[in-house]
């Protein structure tokens, strides 16, 4: 359940991001009629096109104006944060924890299964030791039982507890 938990996360997780890159894509194409239009010395073209940046990539674009145009374009500027990309790098945050936590109590199964497997053998040693052996073999089974039995009781009580 825990693994199937953090991959309904995950796949959410790379919708979002999906759509982040969409729109990114979209400002950027945007942006690149705008330096055409520039280029081109049409500046009502550059300013219809300008009206239709989307908000972040308006945003980025004032503060790049404002910064004298140093950087490489709006694009680098630490402003400019793409649509759906926040949320989308909060959702790959929480599907890493739940892969986390999916795996850590695999192992935790793991662990558990493997002391069920040692005590099924003390139970058969145990049984072994019952049947028409000698005495001397009969007590040296029967001990490593209790020594396999001792020894997975101590891990048993050694395993974390959470309620």
């Amino acid at each position: 359940m825990a693994f199937s938990e953090a991959s309904a996360a995950r796949t959410e997780a790379s919708d979002l991001e999906g759509q982040a890159r969409d729109a990114r894509m979209i400002d950027i194409n945007l942006y690149t009629q705008w330096v055409l239009a520039g280029a081109d010395d049409d500046p009502a073209l550059a300013d219809y096109i300008q009206e239709r940046f989307s908000p972040e990539l308006a945003v980025a674009f004032q503060a790049w104006q404002a910064d004298g145009m140093q950087e490489r374009g709006p694009f680098a500027m630490d402003e400019y944060v793409a649509p759906g990309s926040t949320e989308a790098a909060a959702k790959t945050k929480k599907a890493d924890e739940l892969q986390a936590s999916a795996l850590e109590l695999n192992d935790k199964g793991d662990s558990y299964s493997l002391m069920t497997v040692l005590f099924a053998l003390v139970l058969f040693l145990a049984a072994i030791a019952q049947r028409g052996i000698s005495l001397l073999a009969s007590r040296i089974v029967l001990g490593l039982a209790g020594a396999i039995a001792l020894g997975g009781l101590v891990v048993l009580f050694t395993f974390p507890v959470r309620f």
